[in-house]
């Protein structure tokens, strides 16, 4: 049966974009059929991670499906890179228009994110998923509440910052009274002087949640500049070697 892992953060700046992609892929390469939804709605971007450029108008979007235009496989793009596809795995990314007029109404109107789980249900079946990443918006609003209600996985990604800390805390809480099966944490952009084994112990003794990946700040990942997926251009990487490690946690 897929899995539907969301994937967010109370507070922007995170990255939790690259890691979402950085994770489905990790997954993807071990052989699965992963589908990444950017419900990201009023700032989409996930999309030029997978090399997608949205200069010319996508036939159908994330929008079209949640307004009713279309199908939500006729939404879904495959682009799988030559590794993924290397190792019998597929990954296609459901994007979200960066037209202003689409995101203007999704301000306006918001969308009713109970179509996401019966599109979600029709997606599984139409492309034989292993595996549903969602990218959502920063924060906490109604569709997001919802959307984790529907997740089996909720992953949490911040910073060592206070202001990560103490929304965190809250999001965590709500986590578990939406009775999220599991949750996960992931801490992002540490200084690589600092000690991970003891920023991990730290934040599982405030928030009583498995860390799972303490990932470094570093200067290739500032380089690629979300120019392409992280794990495949450093395969080697320490980062690369922890986000496989967090996969594995997804996957276990």
């Amino acid at each position: 049966m897929a899995k539907i892992v969301l994937v967010h953060s109370f507070r922007g700046g995170t990255g939790k974009s690259n890691t979402t992609a950085n994770l489905a892929t990790a997954i993807a390469c071990t052989g699965q059929r992963v589908a990444v939804i950017d419900t990201d709605i009023q700032s989409p971007g996930i999309h030029v991670l997978f090399g997608m450029e949205q200069e010319n108008p996508l036939k159908h979007t994330l929008n079209d499906y949640l307004w009713g235009d279309c199908a939500i496989e006729d939404a879904a793009y495959e682009v799988s890179p030559a590794a993924v596809r290397q190792s019998n795995g597929s990954i296609f990314l459901l994007p979200s228009s960066i037209e202003a007029e689409d995101m203007t109404r999704v301000l306006h109107e918001g969308y009713d994110v109970r179509l996401l789980k019966n599109g979600f249900r029709n997606l599984v079946k139409a492309l034989n998923l292993d595996y549903i990443f969602v990218d959502t918006h920063p924060g906490l609003n109604e569709e997001t509440l919802l959307s984790i209600a529907i997740a089996n996985i909720l992953v949490v990604i911040l910073r060592p910052d206070r202001q990560d800390l103490q929304g965190t805390a809250v999001m965590v809480d709500l986590a578990r009274q939406l009775k999220v099966p599991k949750i996960l944490m992931i801490v992002n952009r540490v200084l690589q002087d600092l000690d991970s084994d003891a920023v991990r112990q730290q934040l599982e003794a405030k928030y009583d949640v498995p860390v799972v990946g303490v990932l470094p700040n570093c200067d290739e990942m500032m380089r690629l500049a979300s120019s392409d997926l992280f794990c495949l251009q450093y395969p080697d990487h320490p980062l690369t070697q922890e986000i496989k490690t967090v996969a594995q946690s997804i996957m276990t």
